[in-house]
């Protein structure tokens, strides 16, 4: 979801399950102002397409209800879209955040503050006020692959260095990560970014 906030990125993503029970990222990009397009769709066992993903121009929404399961895991990277888009966001219904690898409302919250964001915690879920230019920061990554990884995302964007405790976490779900973050950057402009 980088693409979707560095200004003048795009970039294509083959071959990715747009199953509607798991795509629900993708349908929340959208609502947001994401410009993603489908091609090469397929619909040979599980439904796949190719993602055209472009720089976008992001507004805030509200996120809840049937959807939340559908994006529970893609919460804390939703999260940093968020602070990139005119308005507010508001994610509710999403207290499971609460007991994952971390609890990843207050961590997101606490680590989104250090970098510059307007973002409140709630009961179940999190109020960002977006636009703001974010900086650079220490983020405490809690051990926590989704959170090392959603922060990696909110560098790219952002003024100064940003460092991730324990970022190899990732390992957990993607140990490629950094490598492929490394090897988008690298291959559009150079951001200055180290992963």
């Amino acid at each position: 979801m980088g693409a979707l906030i560095v200004p003048g990125s795009e970039i294509v993503l083959r071959n990715v399950g747009i199953n509607p029970t798991r795509a629900g990222i993708l349908t929340v990009c959208k609502e947001m102002g994401g410009d993603i397009t489908y091609e090469n769709v397929t619909q040979d066992g599980e439904p796949s397409a190719d993602l055209v993903v472009r720089s976008s121009n992001l507004h805030g929404i509200t996120i809840q209800g049937e959807i939340i399961p559908k994006l529970i895991d893609e919460l804390p990277v939703i999260a940093v879209m968020a602070c990139y888009a005119k308005g507010t966001t508001v994610i509710r219904d999403a207290a499971e955040l609460k007991v994952k690898e971390s609890n990843r409302i207050r961590i997101m919250v606490d680590n989104l503050k250090l970098m510059g964001a307007d973002v409140e915690e709630t009961d179940d879920g999190m109020i960002i006020r977006g636009g703001r230019p974010l900086h650079g920061a220490v983020i405490n990554s809690a051990n926590d692959h989704r959170i090392a990884m959603s922060f990696s995302v909110a560098s790219l964007n952002c003024e100064g260095e940003t460092t991730i405790t324990r970022k190899d976490c990732v390992s957990i779900s993607y140990p490629r990560f950094y490598i492929d973050m490394k090897s988008l950057v690298n291959a559009g402009q150079d951001y200055g970014k180290e992963f």
